[in-house]
């Protein structure tokens, strides 16, 4: 027998190796193995397992790790797509594939000492303090030892003397870290659904018994899910997920991180805690530690999670018998990876479901600009909610000009006069509001106003930022941190006016607070949530009413439902338009919708106030009246014009180094070399070579180039190929991203 090994690390081949007959009942395609490699021993996966004599000078394999492959014959076949398509290596996609907390030669199951009844006929004579602690014992049947000792205040050397005498017995057993396990979950029963959300089950339903394993150049079943906010879009997948179980077939549900709140995991816990189609739910995210996540893999891998939620990664979860995979909020961009292997885990879920022949469903208030032309165009099937439950209404949405606040010969202002009246009358009606801004400190700019010095990071080409809490200028790219300046540090100017210039989500919240003295304020950014239980326990305070005004960034904008929440303020609505990318307009749009979206989902009609200094911008007014279609319509006008997705594909190569004419040279040698090795490509267009439009991130200097073509699978092919053969300059590094998220960093 010969196995083929794909080490972990990154040499672009596989390596054959025979399999000793001790190992050889416990090898399969996925299996860990260790394996000699020169005069080292490394780890890898085996991808295919050959049943033929041995070839003079095989090494054999040292060890299978595990009792069974940690990854399936599907999944590898799904990393090996990822490989070519997002021009990385194997090693680097199955490493994606499976994680670190699983990889590892020694990944275990913590062990902890538990304490049973020894169950003899006869209890040995005790004293009373040692029946005192056996009855617990006993009435618990088997409880660790360390909560034994918690319980009863006794010592180790007691529980000792009792196992001594036969009383008890104390083993040592695998413990399973659930990070939910302390929680308790009322079961919840499937709600009832309006015709549209009965229509979009159906048709879901109609694509997971029809799905089937075909090519990859076809499509499979594809729902794109269009429902406006508050359209009960989690009710259809709860439902659709339980009638897959009913079939036999397991789920995978996609969310992005940010939206991976406890009101998510709970509503999927809830409904399959109990009942006929009870099921453990799995959870894969950032926020868990190697140790739960290695647990939580194998929950999923043993068969007995049929149900995943989780972000991005989870998208590779080994899931038996895979009927539906669900990516809720498909157009949000931390689907996408920021480093190799650059995916995007709604392609990779839509591609995954062909190979498996599983139904996909994305949903989405706000489509992507691509999902809904592959919508139109018939390659997805398209399902819409156009109304809220219950038919309750849209929030009313008012866009206030900025301009004409500052004009009236006040002072520039963070708050509008009508937001500031608004958030005044809510808390008089004790209601909850919610304000945006996507701008995390207190000030962006550190500024003197008479020469007119900005503090800079000395690493990046941006800004640094005032954060008043720790008295310090930080660098949001690198992180760097310096001391406020009490003087202007140009040498020629000194003044001591040092100027505080922007808001950031840190002077909203101190702002508020002036404002309104009586008021509970509360702000939810990355720099306030410092422990995993932080998230959790401020919507948890939200939710129960002990906070009334809460500020956030994109981590508030969506997945959250608050029924008392009747007014959202979303402040510099326009920030994000001016971004040097082509999706600026269609981010905004989104992220407007999204926000607003948390606004009236209870018996109260919701309000919202958009400020913006661009307030007639056509992203802003289509987002004031909910009108996703004719914001479409415009958009992909301008994309056809200008050749953007989804009329093309594009390829980002992004080439940077410490020394900028270096980089520069480089990188137009490149693009000569790509000109020439590519020019049978009729529809390749080559932008650039130009500066990165933050050219400076933790000192390295960056020059990118834009590759545009109809077919992006052919380009990556031998756009790979055209990169092997080049001969990459010392000191220099280069980066492909296929299907780039954002041209603007």
């Amino acid at each position: 027998m010969i196995v083929k090994v794909t080490l972990d690390i990154a040499l672009g081949k596989d390596f054959d190796y025979t399999v000793p007959p001790e190992w050889a009942p416990m090898i399969e395609v996925g299996s860990r193995v260790k394996v000699p490699f020169g005069n080292r021993t490394l780890l890898g996966t085996a991808t295919e397992v050959i049943d033929a004599p041995p070839r003079p000078g095989l090494k054999p394999i040292l060890k299978v790790l595990g009792s069974r492959s940690l990854i399936t014959p599907q999944v590898l076949a799904l990393a090996r797509w990822m490989a070519e398509y997002y021009c990385c290596p194997v090693e680097t996609a199955l490493k994606t594939a499976l994680p670190v907390s699983v990889r590892r030669e020694k990944a275990d199951f913590r062990r902890r000492l538990t304490v049973a009844p020894a169950g003899g006929a006869e209890l040995p004579p005790l004293t009373p303090r040692q029946k005192e602690i056996f009855h617990l014992i006993e009435e618990r049947g088997r409880i660790p030892l360390r909560e034994l000792l918690r319980l009863t205040g006794c010592t180790a050397d007691t529980v000792r003397r009792l196992e001594a005498k036969g009383a008890v017995r104390i083993t040592r057993e695998a413990e399973e870290r659930d990070p939910y396990a302390a929680e308790r979950f009322v079961p919840t029963k499937p709600l009832e659904l309006n015709a549209e959300q009965q229509a979009a089950l159906e048709s879901i339903m109609a694509g997971v018994a029809a799905a089937r394993p075909g090519p990859l150049n076809e499509t499979g079943p594809v729902f794109l899910l269009y429902g406006v906010t508050g359209s009960g879009k989690t009710e259809v997948y709860l439902q659709a997920i339980a009638r897959a179980l009913e079939q036999g077939k397991g789920a995978i549900v996609l969310v992005p991180e940010i939206s991976l709140t406890p009101q998510t995991i709970e509503r999927f816990k809830a409904r399959f805690s109990s009942g006929p189609i009870q099921t453990e739910v799995a959870v894969l995210h950032s926020h868990l530690s190697h140790g739960e996540r290695h647990d939580q893999w194998h929950r999923i891998r043993s068969g007995r999670a049929r149900i995943v939620i989780g972000a991005r990664s989870a998208v590779f979860a080994p899931v038996e018998s895979l009927g539906l995979i669900i990516v809720d909020e498909e157009h949000e961009r931390s689907y996408k990876q920021e480093e190799a292997p650059r995916y995007h885990a709604r392609d990779v879920a839509v591609v995954r479901g062909r190979l498996e022949g599983a139904a996909v469903a994305l949903g989405s208030a706000t489509p992507s600009l691509e999902s809904f032309y592959n919508a139109r165009r018939g390659k997805y099937t398209l399902l819409e909610l156009p109304r809220r439950i219950d038919d309750r209404k849209l929030p009313h949405v008012r866009v206030v000009d900025m301009r004409r606040e500052r004009g009236e010969g006040r002072p520039n202002r963070i708050f509008s006069q009508l937001l500031l009246r608004a958030i005044e009358k809510r808390l008089e009606q004790r209601e909850q509001a919610i304000l945006f801004l996507n701008r995390r400190g207190f000030a962006p700019i550190v500024q003197c106003p008479l020469c007119g010095y900005v503090a800079r990071c000395s690493e990046c080409s941006v800004a640094l930022t005032y954060h008043r809490a720790k008295e310090k200028l930080c660098c949001h790219l690198c992180g760097r941190v310096e001391e406020p300046p009490q003087v202007c540090p140009n040498p020629q100017c000194r003044n001591p006016a040092i100027r505080y210039a922007g808001a950031g989500t840190q002077r909203v919240e101190e702002t508020l607070r002036r404002l309104f003295p009586k008021a509970r304020v509360q702000r939810m950014d990355s720099d306030i949530l410092q422990r995993k239980e932080d998230y959790r326990r401020i919507l948890g305070d939200f939710r129960t009413g002990k906070i009334d005004i809460l500020v956030g960034t994109q981590m508030i904008a969506k997945g959250l439902h608050f029924p008392r929440v009747t007014l959202v303020g979303i402040v510099n609505a326009d920030m994000s338009l001016h971004r040097p990318d082509f999706r600026a307009a269609e981010r905004t749009f989104q992220l407007l919708t999204q926000v607003s979206g948390r606004a009236g989902r209870g018996d109260v009609e919701g309000e919202v106030y958009i400020q913006a200094f661009t307030p007639f911008h056509p992203a802003i007014q289509y987002a004031r009246r909910h009108d996703y279609l004719s914001f479409y319509e415009e958009e992909v006008e301008f994309r056809r014009q200008l050749r953007y997705p989804p009329f093309t594909r594009i390829a980002l190569l992004t080439l940077r180094g410490l020394n900028e004419d270096k980089v520069r040279f480089a990188i137009e040698h490149l693009r000569r070399r790509l000109a020439e090795k590519l020019k049978d490509l009729e529809d390749l267009e080559i932008a650039g070579p130009a500066p990165a439009p933050i050219l400076r991130i933790r000192g390295f200097y960056r020059h990118q180039l834009v590759l545009k073509a109809v077919r992006m699978t052919r380009l990556s092919r031998r756009l790979a190929q055209a990169l092997k053969a080049f001969p990459m300059p010392e000191g220099l590094e280069l980066t492909v991203d296929v299907d780039p998220a954002d041209l603007g960093g």
